[in-house]
Formats: C-alpha cells, sequence, structure tokens
C-alpha cells in the first residue's frame, strides 16, 4: 500500500508541497517563495506560471524523498482563496496575471452594485458582501480591462478560476477545469443552497457561466494527475479553500466549534452543521465541506492584516529582523506604551468592511521604540479578534473556546494575549499547519484511507498546548477603549 499523502498548499506567500504520513506526522517537506507584484496602490498580483512552476518543483522534490509517486495514495490541495487566474483552454497558457484575495482595485464597481441596492440579495443568496475581497468582481475586471480575456471569452476559451483550479488544470494534462464548492462558495457566484452556478449572479456581475469550473466535493472523485509529470499518475481526491482546510485540520466539525488561523490574513470559522448561515454583524457564510454532494456550512469572519503586519514591520521598517523577534521584543517591556496600531493597510475586513480605510498608528511618544512598536503589532490581533468575537456573539454563535493555528500562532506571547483578551481557552496543536493538515484529511478520506473525516482528524490530529486567561478586567477594556478610539481614526 502507498505510504504518503501529498498536499500541495499554495498560500499568498509561498507555495509548499507536504508529504504526511498515515498518522498525520510530517514526512517532508519543500518551499518556494511566490513573488507579489503591486502595479499601483492596493493593486496585489501573481504570476500564474510562476505558481505552476513552482509547485510543480515542490511537487517532485518531496515525491522524490518519498521514493517515487507509486509511495504517494493520494494529493490533496489547498490555497489561498479568492485569488482569480484567467487562461485559455486550448493553449493551457495564462492571460494575465492573477488578481490576489488581497486586492482592492474593484471597489468602484463594488459601490456602485451597492448604491443600486444589490448587497442584501447577494448575502442571501451566497453569504457573502459586495467587496474586492471576492473572486466575481475581479473576474468582471479582468473582461473590462484586459484585451486578451475579452477575446478569449469571445472565442469561447476562457477559463477563470481560483488557485486550486488552475492547478489541478495543469495537474491533469490541461483534461479538467474543476472547482471545489469551498472555493466556489468565495465568488458571489454560488448560492449556499445551490449545486451549480446561479445565472442571475453571474449576470448582475458580468461573468460569463461558460468559463466557470465544474463544481466538484472536496473528498474522493476521478481527478488524477497525467502520467508523465511524476512518472505515473496520483489520484487527486482532497480539495478545499486553505479556511476551511484549516477548520478540518482542526477537527472543527460540530456546531459551535470555532478556529482562527493567523497568516497573512486572520480568519475565524465556526462550523455551523448543515444549517445556512445567515449573519446581521456583517460576517460572512461559506461552505465548509461538500461530501457526496451533501455541504456543511460554517460562519466566518475574514481580518485582512495578521502576519503581513509583521512582515511590514521587517521589511519596509526595519523593525525586527526575522519574525520571531517579535516575541522577544513584546516580552522585553510592561505594554505597549499606550501605542495601537490598526492595521488597516488593505482596508479592514470583517465585521467593519471599510475598504478605504487605512492603518492608524497611535499614541506614539519619545519613549516609544522598536519594542513598542512589536508589541503594539501584536496586540493587534488580540484586537481584531475581540471584534470578530463580539459579531460572532451578536450572530448567536459565541465562542466557549478558540483553536488557533498558523504561522503566527508558534508566538507563545500572541498565543497567550488572545486568552487574556478574549477571556476563553485558547488551544494550539503541536503541528500549526492545519491548513495542509486538513488537505491531508480530505484527501486520505477520499482516497478511502478512513472512512471519514471524523476518524481522519481522530488519526492524524496530535497533542494540545492550552493558554488560560490571566489578565485583569480592568487591564482589558483599557486596552480595549485605546484600540477603539484608533479604530475610528482608521
Amino acid at each position: 500500500m502507498s505510504d504518503y499523502i501529498l498536499v500541495l498548499d499554495e498560500g499568498t506567500t509561498s507555495t509548499r508541497a507536504m508529504l504526511f504520513a498515515r498518522d498525520g506526522a510530517l514526512a517532508a517537506s519543500a518551499q518556494a517563495p511566490l513573488n507579489q507584484h503591486y502595479p499601483q496602490s492596493g493593486w496585489v498580483e501573481h504570476d500564474p506560471r510562476e505558481i505552476w512552476d513552482k509547485t510543480l518543483a515542490c511537487a517532485r522534490d518531496v515525491i522524490t524523498k518519498a521514493g517515487g509517486a507509486a509511495s504517494v495514495a493520494a494529493i490533496g490541495i489547498t490555497n489561498q482563496r479568492e485569488t482569480v487566474v484567467a487562461w485559455d483552454r486550448t493553449t493551457g497558457e495564462p492571460l494575465t496575471n492573477a488578481i490576489v484575495w488581497q486586492d482592492r482595485r474593484t471597489e468602484p464597481f463594488c459601490a456602485k452594485l451597492r448604491a443600486a441596492g444589490h448587497e442584501p440579495h447577494v448575502q442571501r443568496r451566497t453569504g457573502l458582501l459586495l467587496d474586492p475581497y471576492f473572486s466575481g468582481t475581479k473576474m468582471r475586471w479582468m473582461l473590462d480591462n484586459v484585451p486578451e480575456v475579452k477575446a478569449a471569452a469571445d472565442k469561447g476559451t476562457l477559463a477563470f478560476g481560483t488557485v486550486e483550479s488552475w492547478l489541478t488544470f495543469k495537474l491533469t494534462g490541461h483534461a479538467h477545469h474543476v472547482s471545489d464548492a469551498t472555493n466556489a462558495s468565495r465568488t458571489l457566484l454560488l448560492p449556499l443552497e445551490g449545486a451549480d452556478w446561479d445565472e442571475s449572479l453571474c449576470d448582475l456581475l458580468g461573468v460569463p457561466r461558460a468559463a466557470l469550473p465544474r463544481i466538484i466535493d472536496c473528498a474522493g472523485g476521478d481527478l488524477a494527475t497525467d502520467p508523465d509529470l511524476f512518472g505515473s499518475a496520483i489520484a487527486i481526491t482532497g480539495f478545499a479553500g486553505d479556511q476551511q482546510a484549516a477548520t478540518i485540520g482542526q477537527a472543527c466539525l460540530a456546531p459551535g466549534q470555532t478556529k482562527a488561523t493567523y497568516g497573512t490574513g486572520a480568519f475565524v470559522l465556526t462550523c455551523q452543521g448543515e444549517a445556512i448561515p445567515q449573519s446581521t454583524n456583517r460576517l460572512l457564510g461559506t461552505v465548509l465541506t461538500q461530501l457526496g454532494g451533501k455541504r456543511t456550512y460554517a460562519i466566518e469572519g475574514s481580518v485582512f492584516v495578521a502576519g503581513s503586519l509583521v512582515q511590514w514591520l521587517r521589511d519596509s521598517l526595519g523593525i525586527v529582523d526575522v519574525a520571531s523577534q517579535t516575541e522577544e521584543l513584546a516580552r522585553s517591556i510592561p505594554d505597549s506604551g499606550g501605542v495601537v496600531i490598526v492595521p488597516a493597510l488593505s482596508g479592514l475586513g470583517a465585521p467593519h468592511w471599510q475598504a478605504e480605510a487605512r492603518g492608524v498608528i497611535a499614541g506614539l511618544s519619545f519613549a516609544s521604540g522598536k519594542a513598542h512598536l512589536a508589541r503594539a503589532a501584536l496586540e493587534a490581533m488580540a484586537h481584531q479578534t475581540h471584534d470578530l468575537a463580539n459579531a460572532f456573539a451578536a450572530d448567536g454563535a459565541p465562542w466557549q473556546s478558540l483553536r488557533i493555528d498558523g504561522g503566527m500562532a508558534a508566538n507563545d506571547w500572541m498565543a497567550q494575549d488572545l486568552a487574556d483578551m478574549l477571556g476563553i481557552t485558547v488551544e494550539r496543536p503541536g503541528f500549526v499547519e492545519t491548513t495542509a493538515l486538513g488537505a491531508a484529511m480530505l484527501a486520505a478520506t477520499g482516497a478511502g484511507l478512513y472512512p471519514d473525516l471524523d476518524a481522519a482528524a481522530q488519526a492524524m490530529r496530535g497533542r494540545l498546548a492550552r493558554f488560560e486567561p490571566q489578565m485583569d478586567d480592568g487591564v482589558r477594556q483599557e486596552r480595549l477603549g485605546r484600540w477603539r478610539k484608533a479604530l475610528g481614526a482608521a
């Protein structure tokens, strides 16, 4: 029997191939950075060729380490969501750069749709708001502004897809144009309770239905790689957008269980089971899984800037040399000295949804140093998460505890600060890259290695660390007061 599950984890700043044993242990990995391109203020792009070339190189690296394709039972794919690729089905070549989820260029189009009164209907149907974050408006922008995309649409050869769709098209030798239901639910074009794309939503956004992929389950199916890529065909049996994959990797499979991923952005999902979520506090409804055509759902709050704030402190301000230094700096002082950072570097996400908001650093004095800025950056994670906790509670989904993951979650100081500011237990798995683990669980289930996701989670999830709240409520309220004041300025 094949020993391993290969996960292709295509993120915002890097692409990785990760090899998992059946018990969830990481056996090997390879990683390559992805270049982000910023043609204008608020624009963020990736090169689809670079995504494919580096994904393929990383996959070949770990398959070699596994002993060849015969040692790999199945492939799972997880990806940055909402990032849109446009390519020609005939040539298999991209028609323009991918527009990344962080990109804000479609805000005027979104504002026009909101002003026309379309948002309530769109939210009821899709669980989403009219915001540049989501994929559909990016597709429309490409059609309106890239002649090659419009020409391909006119010829009937245009393919639109999010990153898992692009990778699967390339992995299968251009044989399949598909998207799993979790990624499809982030486009503004798929109803939460509908099995396929909605023609009226496609018409509203001006996206041709013929350019969209076939929607598939998150596990199982009959897809396989082109045998020429790795020496023999490997089944592709697991798919999920990164935040749904992390929710699965955290075993948040029962209603009410909540996880928060702190990566480039911060994303909180609470499992809703089979109940279709409807938020009155500007949270999002999304598909958590689709298995055998049957869906489970989650309510989601998305913060646009988390780890990217630390990256900005490192690369643009030179506050730290490596991200891990923020923990040492935060511990070196008793508090932030009144410094507050609102990290609206690409607008504010949930629950505020202010696309035009910009970042604020408040409370500076001559006594402020790099340690205060580093600590304020980490404190901003708890402040933003606290805003989300209030919105979830108001929507009838209060958190009893929080399971955290992602690169920033390895920071013990930040994990404790979350527990203190939220006033609840925070749990962190020993293996914090639960996005890849969730994709491995889906692929293992889809390949028949486990009978269902619950069994896969029980077998593959490891030990936990727990952080209990310790902060005095007066200190908590003082910090939140400073945060709200700075938030108003943003």
